[in-house]
């Protein structure tokens, strides 16, 4: 009675592994149309597999077997085997010469990018270039602190080895960097920066960036106390709860940044403001004072300047507690600048003057305030560089060039996505509207507060779900040429929509439009109307653009979002989503936990000339200008304040470690410190990382307010530094992990553009 179930059951193994066999190579054969070569890469997982050792046990112990039944099958003609990548690239080496003998064809190139990518239907995965934008600016707001942090610890560890600082050399900053470092890299895994995580990951996530930013805040102020201190040696004796602090707070992993107030007294307390751009840099700062009798000196007691405005608790009421106050400071590269606070009788600041339209606020304090409806005033914003004209709502509709008087549409709007009917909807991954974008509408006019000051002026326009500010700096600089843009952002209470900006110019950009990749190359895009919209959406990191024979409208970024241009002259960026259900691609939820989101943006309008033939080229790049803006948002400086008044203080009156800024197209990535080898903890080395910017020279740089050049890439390295000697500059891998055969001290650096070069520095 058992043979013929012995019988029945070779029988089914054989049917099994036979049609199993079969299968999956009919499956890798079709995949091997793809490759030049007989050699096929199937690699053999996906997310969230080989969680435990007996699921790994399970597939290879399967998948071998069916290994060697196909192996033993000759009429199959494949040689199947588990392998590495070397193995994979070994046997594509000597695929490759077989090639080259019987063929003068190479193997053709790709370039640009796979954006934006769909997996079946019009399931295009656009949706998370904006999920959860709240974490991706602070991700982007971390990376600033943590390159300021690595600067300024690596020039206070010189000075803290040079006169024996015990303090500073024993204390765990080194640590804190390298945790700061590993939280970052961890945010910019594929499910954290996209905002494809669940909602307690991203809890974690946010937790781990807050964790590291308030550390990172503390080691650019324990830093830049011992760099500016007069006494080096007096650092050892000083209680750091009442030294340096940075002006900006934020309390918890899910709250936006609030600015401090300073308490003022007739006892003077030290004001330090952080430049970490690597050239010259003239800017305002801003900080909020308990007095308005402030009164700004510079470090030799000389008055500087300030213009004071209300501090706002909500749109319409005044703190009476509070007040800012902005001044102008010109900083070096990579420096500090020092200046003295206090409350004086004698102070005069310029008080900021307001006109508000279509609203009302009671209590004006000291400030002159003009209530007046829309319609009877125009509401207009100008410096030496650009006018604006704003519509009765309080949204830019023209900017108009003071060079040639010529007039620009560049008009913004605010617009709703919905999602689709059908079954799939729009979620953390996909993009899946209901049609074009439908307009913002409101029923009556919105409250708009024009601001008008020494340094700068504003137009807040206050919607339900945006708070809409475009300002305007009064200086002459780079800082000058363009517009900011923010937006607070709340739709809490929204379901499933997703709010957009929108810009209109009247540039004839047709259906082409640029975004930047990793803020590095610029990437032509075009928009095709026979795709689905969400196809035409696409990443900006940094930048995007549009632009014609004789203009460039440029919007920068200061964090990571989805962007368009649906039609031509326009740029139009998704800002958030609020999305109820599972779009099936893993996640299993909605992205509902929305918070309170900023974005900041620069716009620039720019004069250019080139020919048609030119304008057909598929290669881009930024102007010197575009460059030097997008670090004003990407780079700000940073203010530091003494908590409490210390009499015994005494600081210099600025640090300033280099000879004179780098070229206008070189940017200092990062100056961090190399771990030892030994003990784990700081080496006398560090990783200089130098990136040369590709740009554009058709934009004349003239009367542009640079404050640096350019020098065909070269940088003379005894004449870098003011501060330090350099005893070592050695040529390095970007991993540091290898060196050039012929790596030795070098004296001169030479940079290509649009490459990155690092070095292993050494400083005395």
């Amino acid at each position: 009675m058992s043979c013929p179930i012995v019988l029945f059951l070779v029988l089914f193994l054989f049917s099994f592994f036979f049609c199993r066999a079969e299968m999956l190579l009919d499956q890798y054969r079709k995949k091997s149309k793809l490759f030049r070569t007989t050699v096929v890469l199937a690699p053999l997982g996906d997310d969230f597999r080989y969680c435990e050792r007996i699921e790994w046990d399970h597939q290879y112990k399967n998948y071998q077997l069916l290994f060697d039944y196909m192996n033993s099958h000759p009429e199959y003609n494949v040689k199947i085997q588990f392998g590495t990548l070397s193995d994979y690239f070994d046997a594509q080496d000597k695929e490759d010469v077989t090639i080259r003998k019987n063929s003068q064809s190479m193997f053709p190139v790709l370039s640009g990018d796979f954006f934006t990518y769909a997996d079946r239907d019009d399931h295009y995965w656009s949706g998370y270039f904006t999920s959860r934008p709240f974490y991706k600016r602070m991700d982007r707001i971390l990376e600033s602190h943590l390159r300021a942090a690595e600067i300024l610890y690596y020039f206070a560890l010189k000075q803290a080895q040079k006169y024996k600082i015990s303090k500073f050399l024993s204390s765990s900053h080194y640590m804190a960097l390298t945790e700061a470092r590993r939280n970052l890299g961890l945010f910019q895994h594929h499910d954290a920066i996209t905002g494809t995580a669940k909602d307690w990951v991203v809890v974690d996530y946010g937790t781990r960036l807050f964790h590291s930013l308030t550390n990172l805040k503390k080691i650019i102020g324990y830093s830049a106390l011992l760099l500016i201190l007069k006494d080096k040696n007096s650092y050892n004796s000083y209680s750091f709860d009442n030294l340096l602090d940075m002006d900006l707070k934020q309390n918890s992993q899910g709250s936006l940044p609030q600015k401090t107030v300073i308490t003022l007294s007739a006892e003077p307390r030290y004001l330090v403001v952080c430049n970490p751009s690597e050239q010259d840099r003239i800017s305002v700062v801003s900080v909020y004072v308990s007095s308005p009798t402030a009164q700004v000196s510079s470090s030799s007691r000389k008055p500087v300047e300030i213009q004071m405005s209300a501090v706002w608790n909500t749109a319409t009421t005044i703190s009476q507690t509070a007040y800012e106050i902005s001044f102008l400071v010109q900083m070096p590269p990579l420096g500090l600048k020092v200046y003295r606070i206090l409350e004086s009788a004698s102070s005069d600041p310029h008080l900021a003057e307001y006109v508000l339209h279509n609203g009302n606020v009671k209590d004006k304090g000291i400030f002159n305030m003009k209530n007046v409806k829309s319609t009877e005033e125009d509401i207009t914003l100008e410096n030496s560089f650009v006018k604006l004209r704003f519509d009765q709502s309080g949204l830019l509709e023209e900017m108009i060039n003071k060079e040639d008087s010529k007039h620009h549409e560049v008009k913004v709007q605010f617009s709703w996505y919905g999602t689709t009917s059908k079954k799939d909807k729009s979620g953390a991954y996909l993009f899946l509207p209901d049609g074009e974008a439908k307009p913002y509408v409101y029923t009556t006019l919105p409250f708009v507060r024009v601001q008008r000051g020494r340094f700068y002026s504003d137009v807040t326009c206050f919607l339900e779900h945006v708070t809409h500010r475009v300002r305007l700096y009064n200086i002459q600089g780079t800082d000058g040429q363009s517009v900011e843009v923010s937006n607070i952002v709340d739709i809490r209470k929204e379901h499933n929509r997703e709010i957009a900006m929108r810009i209109s110019s009247s540039i004839n950009s047709q259906n082409k439009f640029y975004t930047d990749l990793n803020g590095y190359q610029i990437q032509p895009r075009m928009t095709m109307s026979k795709l689905p919209l969400q196809a035409n959406v696409y990443p900006m990191t940094t930048m995007a653009y549009i632009q014609d024979t004789k203009h460039r409208l440029t919007l920068l970024s200061a964090q990571s979002l989805g962007v368009s241009s649906l039609k031509s002259g326009q740029i139009e960026v998704i800002m958030d989503g609020r999305l109820m259900q599972d779009d099936n691609r893993g996640l299993e939820q909605g992205v509902h936990d929305n918070k309170v989101t900023a974005n900041l943006f620069r716009l620039l309008l720019e004069k250019r000339s080139v020919n048609t033939e030119e304008e057909k080229k598929s290669v881009s790049y930024p102007s010197l200008v575009s460059h030097i803006t997008s670090s004003f948002p990407n780079h700000p400086v940073f203010t530091m304040t003494e908590k409490i008044p210390v009499p015994t203080l005494q600081l210099l009156g600025e640090f300033s470690p280099l000879l004179s800024s780098l070229p206008c197209d070189i940017h200092l990535v990062n100056l961090r410190t190399i771990q030892s080898k030994v003990d784990g903890k700081h080496s006398d080395e560090a990783a200089l990382i130098l990136h040369r910017k590709g740009f554009d020279c058709r934009f004349s740089s003239r009367d542009t307010g640079l404050l640096c050049s350019t020098t065909q890439g070269k940088i003379l390295v005894q004449k870098l530094l003011s501060m330090f000697t350099v005893a070592s500059l050695i040529p390095s891998s970007l991993s540091l992990m290898h060196s050039p055969p012929d790596a030795r001290n070098i004296s001169e650096i030479n940079l290509s553009p649009m490459e990155i070069s690092t070095f292993r520095i050494q400083l005395r």
